[in-house]
């Protein structure tokens, strides 16, 4: 029985329809990337590891890629978020610290001294996030978060923070995640500020954050079971810490990296060390006019050393102003 029209548009029809849930070969993955060298080059190594043809193939479970946060994955100036949310903690909580007024780095904080706050070194932080984050349960710094991050608004951009976040830079997650990659955050930032919001805003899942974190105590109250945050460091997940968690946590060594600053630059180093396709990948803040500008000279996100390392070993470093059409979701 020869075929009729109508059942030869029909079929040709249901052969054009891609299965519901199945990729769009044709479509772009990475639309808010500019066509150049850097976009090619992770294009081309995803496609590497991912071909079971290809002698760089890397097996699924081996597909581990990790991230930094500030700086990579979000906007980090003119303080750090997470600084900004202890700020904004210290000012809530100066009332019940008359002591404050006259004691740094509090007194700096509650006199807006913008310049004390950016040229902070580390004790002085660690003493503002201990104040600020610690004396509580879990469960209560969760929804702290969560309410700051409902309404607080960046001081010079005037959006929430979490809008704040690199579009090319979820582009890129969600087109690694396509092609069997876990994606993981290796952040110098505390890790219980990270996990209440980053599955919403980048789709990588509270258990796949790896952070610098307080020292958590288990206690049995009238009210149940709680996991109070006490005031000591526990660990600092920056630099030389950064491949010592991910050894610990994760327990694979990433074939991927991303960092914009010499506190990743160990991450990266670990990160290229093995064996097979590597892929490091620095963000460069070059954009002046729709981000920040800067780099070997910044108190925040300084990168120095490891654009020397970078262009020394032949890594990939993103031009924000070149490489990046959008910065910004819904620009």
């Amino acid at each position: 029985m020869k075929p009729t029209l109508g059942f030869l548009v029909l079929l040709v029809s249901i052969s054009c329809v891609a299965p519901s849930g199945a990729p769009d070969a044709a479509a772009d993955p990475l639309p808010s990337w500019s066509d150049g060298v850097t976009r090619q080059r992770i294009i081309e190594f995803v496609t590497t590891v991912t071909d079971p043809e290809n002698p760089g193939f890397v097996p699924v479970e081996e597909r581990i890629a990790t991230f930094d946060n500030d700086g990579t994955l979000w906007s980090e100036q003119p303080v750090y978020f997470q600084l900004a949310f202890a700020i904004d903690r210290v000012n809530a909580m100066a009332s019940e610290h008359p002591e404050w007024k006259q004691e740094e780095p509090f007194k700096s904080v509650l006199q807006s001294d913008l310049g004390a706050l950016t040229g902070m070194d580390m004790h002085d932080l660690m003493t503002l996030l201990m104040a600020s984050h610690a004396g509580m349960t879990t469960a209560e710094f969760r929804e702290i978060v969560h309410e700051w991050l409902s309404t607080a608004r960046h001081p010079q951009l005037d959006r929430p923070y979490t809008e704040l976040v690199y579009q090319p830079m979820l582009e890129l997650l969600d087109y690694l995640r396509d092609n069997g990659f876990e994606t993981w955050i290796v952040s110098g930032g505390g890790v219980e500020f990270m996990r209440p919001w980053v599955e919403e805003v980048y789709g990588i899942p509270p258990q796949q954050v790896v952070g610098s974190r307080l020292k958590t105590e288990f206690r049995m109250t009238s009210d149940g079971p709680r996991l109070v945050r006490l005031p000591e460091i526990d660990f600092i997940d920056d630099k030389e810490g950064k491949p010592v968690a991910i050894n610990h946590i994760i327990g694979r060594r990433p074939i991927a990296a991303f960092g914009n600053s010499d506190g990743d630059l160990q991450m990266l180093q670990w990160t290229a060390a093995g064996d097979g396709e590597r892929l490091m990948v620095y963000v460069h803040h070059t954009d002046a006019d729709r981000e920040w500008a800067y780099d070997r000279d910044s108190h925040i996100g300084r990168l120095d050393r490891g654009l020397t390392e970078a262009a020394k070993n032949g890594w990939t470093v993103i031009d924000m102003q070149d490489d990046w059409l959008q910065i910004y979701p819904n620009e």
